[in-house]
């Protein structure tokens, strides 16, 4: 058994180091879920998720009295207090059952950790930061994601109800506990105190772990420096010395240069808590703990569950003899925390601004360099996401009283450069893999084959390893990178990963401890793979800042305080960026927080967007504003008291005030004497073009793999508000129906709806000429004069509040026309059509009613003495007459309306209008109707006149169930409704007018020989009447009408309305 301990190829180190790292986080995030986002917990936020039996009332006493005997249960003594569990024994084994195995996969896991450990013990393995950097660094995560795991179990709050809820109606179904009970049952109770077990439990890795720690000496005091040491040794900085900007960024110690600071200090805390012996006998050790120490307040255990250090550390020491020079050690780093780290790190970040936007801006501008200064790069990632981390935990768990140095209104500048850098990357990345391809192979594998060459003893197993290495690396070329072939050097790194497992176990043939050069040397080729493989991931690893997401309140306001800040508005899309990073938090072992996760991350992108565009909207609505504002100042109105004041001058009259101040004139503004002088315009400019410059940094960025535009947000915004303002300019009245003239208004928004279903112009005016002029007409306050083309007001009792002349003469219709446009002139159309369709409904309810007269009138129009009887018979007349008016005076407003829109059009395209109205023109009679109607349709909608109105028939088809009183507008209606009538009932048109024209002209014969005066009222007036109906006609003719009612009749009515006109005006 011995002998297979000490075989370190056996038990596989490096391979269960990295499968228990990725399992202890999957099992963190589980814990935390379950404390946080789980169904069952109070944390949820909301108290119905939670299950009945750990609420119910009646239940209380039974979870209780488990609780309070945990682990231990009596079933058989106290049935009266679990007897009511028995009816939800199956929903609890249901309901708990995930949880509950996420506690035994906790248990399994502390298992596994303390095996490895115990083999690492035996091992005795050698652990040193700088020279096995992976065996060290998973060595040091392991324990720390196992004392974070235990520490947040630890802080479940219901662990022992679910955990002896679930057991118990596992008894209760089965008759026995299930088999993991009794140990876990027994952990929950060992760790009720985990930090204190777990001293007990590390004493025997104390050597282990005490000299993994003590490796850190080199590498954390050269991190943890101030921002003057960093400004004095010009960190970062690429232009300090031009004369190496070419030369490769080197460090025996690659991969601690970018190692995470807040990891570092965990190690070291939790590690000498754990480990505490070696404070009392190691000044280093000591040293470290107590500049950890000083440093911070608190630590992230995972996302954002924090660990206060200075009390836990001193409460854990208090019990513990001859500890009072640690506890005062802890009490003064506490103090000098309080008092100095905020100011420090503050200090920090500043410094990190100016170092980062010069890397950022040198890189853009030199991508080259991105081969040569890598390291660089991702220093400063990491320096920087560091600072943010810190400042976020630290804010949200620090005392009031020194919250200043918690505010940074700067920070959005911060992660804004850590975005420019990320997006270099991975912009650059050829760059980068051209560059390591060529010297992984042209370096790299020629020193590490001369260091293996030199070796003294090199085991088999060893140098087969090594020779794959080099025989690796010296098999790449750039060929392969501009191919854009793949590359995957995981392999070899876990090769090395091994290998340093090997090369670190004492009494190892090849020993690590004394080839660090070796050591070193494969650390910065590991460095150099990842330039090559794996960019992405290492971005994340240096750069994520995930954290975001579970400090949401903290997120919301650094960004109200950045949009408020003009200076850092420029930055502000560095919020919507981080939501990218997101989903790099989750975990294969719990992916039902995947959706959560990814929601929140769509709903913080878009709220930030959304504000970002109601700013930059808001912002140009303000510089309107000042532009109509200097606009006014050159009104009239406004020159009238500086000409009163040159009169006055003139005249010599002194009527001012003696030192009253001259009025300034308009454009003043614009005389600067000097650069600092600054308008509020120049400021809203500045403003809004720093807002642009954020809105356009990126076309659009992927969240969970939705894509967003950020200015599309600023489109639509601006859409809104202009579509509103353009609405407001109609100064629509809705209670004294006042609208703006067209000419006043006179823009481009067609449609009468917008995208938010508010009501545009087109439906304004639409609403406006159909429910206000049109039905005044139709009260008889209104007339249509043909000769003017124009409505006009009729004098009345009751004055109208506008004059409709002003809102319906030929130039204020080629306004509406210009102002609609043809989808707006189209829809005015239909709605105009919806009203006369509905007058012929009515129609047809009269012709139904009158169905037999009307039938025996049409086949005895040449018997005048039984038409005249068949007249009487008619009933509802006048009502025909007068909704065939209203028709008339709806067709005459149209055609205003469409000759409006051709003129319009023919000025805008007069080519294509002349097109459609030759094609309208040429259509041959005998063409199919349905190809005749498109014709129709197309023309009608350049406002051409067409034989038959394509949306007359539209509007019909749907029905499947001048003179003072607008008489003059029948022949319109008479004319278009029967030709729409026609079409839809597949009739002759010129045949049913024909007919028409004999009933009528033979009816108004019969008026002619009547000697009544009732009976022959207004007769003059109908025979213009039917003479005009055949003008309007494109289908009767005058020779027709000739034929059936003499010319003579027609010129005798002319002259005798002509005289009664005159007379009425005299």
């Amino acid at each position: 058994m011995s002998r297979s301990v000490l075989q370190p190829s056996q038990q596989k180190l490096a391979e269960k180091l990295t499968i228990l790292n990725d399992r202890g986080v999957g099992m963190l995030t589980r814990l935390y879920n379950i404390k946080k986002q789980g169904q069952v917990w109070k944390a949820c936020g909301d108290p119905k998720a939670k299950p009945s039996y750990l609420i119910d009332k009646n239940l209380e006493s039974a979870v209780k009295f488990i609780v309070r005997k945990f682990p231990a249960v009596e079933t058989r003594n106290n049935n009266q207090q679990l007897a009511q569990l028995q009816k939800e024994k199956s929903e609890i084994l249901k309901n708990l059952a995930l949880y509950y195995f996420t506690f035994v996969d906790v248990m399994e896991f502390k298992d596994h950790v303390c095996e490895l450990l115990n083999t690492i013990d035996v091992c005795q393995v050698f652990f040193d930061i700088t020279v096995n950097f992976d065996l060290t660094k998973n060595y040091l995560d392991l324990i720390i994601t196992y004392t974070t795991l235990m520490i947040l179990l630890s802080r479940i709050e219901e662990r022992k109800a679910i955990i002896g809820l679930y057991n118990y109606a596992h008894e209760m179904t089965h008759g026995a506990s299930d088999r993991e009970y009794p140990r876990l049952g027994q952990m929950i109770v060992d760790y009720e105190n985990p930090l204190k077990k777990m001293m007990e439990e590390f004493v025997p890795h104390s050597k282990s772990l005490s000299d993994a720690l003590i490796s850190l000496q080199m590498v954390y005091p050269r991190r943890n420096l101030s921002a003057d040491q960093w400004r004095n040794a010009q960190l970062l900085s690429l232009i300090s010395a031009p004369s190496t900007m070419l030369n490769p960024a080197q460090s025996d110690t690659m991969p601690c240069e970018y190692l995470s600071l807040d990891a570092m200090e965990k190690w070291i805390i939790f590690g000498f808590i754990l480990c505490h012996g070696i404070l009392n006998t190691d000044a280093t050790a000591l040293n470290l703990w107590k500049l950890a120490l000083q440093s911070s307040s608190c630590l992230s255990l995972f996302r954002d569950e924090v660990f206060h250090i200075h009390k836990a550390a001193e409460d854990l020491f208090v019990n513990i003899r001859g500890y009072n020079k640690r506890i005062n050690d802890i009490r003064e780093c506490k103090e000098a925390a309080v008092s100095h780290a905020g100011s420090m790190h503050r200090e920090r970040r500043k410094f990190l601004r100016s170092a980062l936007k010069e890397l950022a801006t040198v890189l853009s501008d030199q991508p080259g360099l991105l081969g040569p200064k890598a390291l660089f790069v991702f220093m400063a990632l990491s320096f920087a996401r560091d600072e943010i981390i810190w400042l976020l935990r630290h804010a949200d768990n620090m005392p009031k009283k020194s919250a200043d140095d918690f505010i940074d209104k700067h920070i959005a500048e911060l992660i804004f450069y850590m975005e420019e850098l990320r997006a270099h990357v991975r912009k650059y990345g050829p760059v980068m893999q051209r560059y390591y391809v060529q010297y992984l192979s042209g370096f790299d594998a020629v020193v590490l084959n001369e260091l293996v060459q030199n070796l003294s003893v090199c085991p088999e197993d060893e140098s087969i390893i090594m020779s794959s290495f080099v025989n690796t690396m010296t098999s790449l070329s750039v060929k392969q990178v501009e191919d854009g072939e793949v590359f995957d050097f995981r392999g070899m790194r876990l090769d090395w990963f091994r290998l340093q497992a090997y090369t670190s176990v004492s009494k190892a043939s090849l020993s690590l401890a004394d080839h660090r050069e070796l050591g070193k040397m494969m650390n910065t080729i590991i460095f150099h793979t990842k330039m090559v493989d794996s960019l992405v991931e290492m971005l994340v690893e240096t750069s994520d800042l995930s954290i975001f997401c579970f400090y949401s309140r903290a997120f919301e306001k650094m960004f109200q305080q950045c949009l408020e800040l003009p200076s850092q508005s420029r930055y502000s899309i560095a919020f919507p960026l981080l939501c990218t990073h997101f989903m790099s938090c989750t975990h294969e072992l719990c992916p039902e927080e995947r959706h959560h996760i990814g929601d929140r991350s769509l709903s913080l992108c878009n709220m930030f967007l959304d504000e970002m565009a109601k700013q930059a909207r808001n912002l140009i609505t303000d510089i309107c504003t000042e532009q109509c504002t200097l606009s006014d100042q050159l009104l009239p109105k406004h020159c009238a008291k500086t000409i009163s004041q040159a009169v006055n001058k003139k005249s010599k009259k002194q009527t001012g005030k003696k030192g009253e101040p001259e009025r300034e004139k308009p454009g003043v503004e614009s005389m600067r004497k000097n650069r600092l002088v600054v308008t509020n315009l120049d400021k809203l400019h500045t403003a809004l073009s720093e807002l642009c410059f954020s809105i356009n940094y990126v076309p659009n960025m992927v969240v969970w793999e939705h894509t967003f535009t950020p200015r599309e947000y600023l489109t639509s915004h601006l859409e809104i508000r202009f579509t509103k303002s353009i609405v407001g300019m109609t100064m629509y009245n809705q209670a004294t129906q006042e609208i703006a003239k067209p000419s006043e208004l006179l823009t481009s928004q067609t449609q009468h709806l917008d995208s938010h279903g508010e009501p545009t112009i087109t439906s304004l005016y639409t609403n406006w000429y159909l429910e206000t002029l049109l039905r005044q007409v139709s009260n008889g306050h209104i007339a249509y004069f043909p000769a003017m083309k124009a409505f006009v007001n009729l004098p009345t009792e009751n004055e109208l509040t506008f004059n409709a002349e002003e809102y319906s003469d030929i130039s204020e219709m080629r306004s509406l026309s210009e102002l609609l446009g043809p989808y707006g002139m189209k829809f005015l159309s239909e709605s105009l059509m919806w009203h006369i369709s509905s007058q012929v409904a009515e129609l047809k309810k009269l012709v139904v009613e009158n169905v037999d007269v009307l039938t025996q009138m049409r086949t005895s129009f040449d018997k005048p003495d039984q038409m005249a009887a068949l007249f009487k018979r008619l009933s509802s007349v006048d009502s025909v007459l007068k909704r065939m008016t209203i028709i008339g005076v709806i067709l005459s407003f149209r055609s205003l309306a469409q000759e409006a829109l051709r003129d319009v059009l023919s000025y805008h395209i007069p080519f294509l209008v002349s097109s459609i109205e030759d094609f309208k023109d040429h259509i041959p009679r005998e063409t199919d109707m349905k190809v005749a109607m498109n014709v129709y349709e197309l023309s009608s909608a350049a406002g051409l006149p067409c034989e038959i109105d394509p949306a007359l028939v539209v509007a019909l088809s749907s029905q499947k169930s001048g003179h003072c009183n607008n008489i003059h507008c029948l022949a319109k209606a008479i004319n278009q409704i029967a030709a729409a009538l026609f079409t839809i009932h597949k009739g002759s048109i010129e045949d049913r007018l024909k007919e028409f024209l004999a009933l009528a002209s033979s009816s108004l014969l019969k008026i002619g020989q009547e000697t009544d005066k009732t009976t022959t009222r207004n007769r003059e007036s109908v025979y213009l009447l039917l003479d005009m109906i055949v003008q309007e006609s494109p289908f009767l003719t005058m020779d027709l009408l000739e034929s059936c009612f003499p010319y003579v009749l027609l010129r005798n009515a002319y002259h005798a309305v002509y005289k009664q006109s005159v007379t009425s005006s005299a």
